[in-house]
């Protein structure tokens, strides 16, 4: 099982076409939130919910397992 995100398709939805953009608003380096969209590296607990909570979207509806 690998945890798998749709913070492309949240991203893109939101009008951001630069992931630096889009990371700077949620408040992450780029180059990590480069690895998080591309599903290379996990975030925490604590990054998801703050992810969640500048989204304003459920963990949830961001995140979610993946048999793949």
């Amino acid at each position: 099982m690998v945890i798998r995100n749709r913070l492309l398709e949240i991203r893109l939805k939101m009008g951001y076409k630069k992931q630096k953009d889009f990371a700077e608003f949620l408040g992450l380096d780029g180059n990590d939130y480069n690895r998080i969209e591309n599903n290379k590296k996990q975030v925490t607990i604590e990054t998801a919910f703050n992810i969640s909570e500048k989204l304003g979207i459920k963990i949830e509806d961001i995140f979610y397992k993946s048999n793949q």
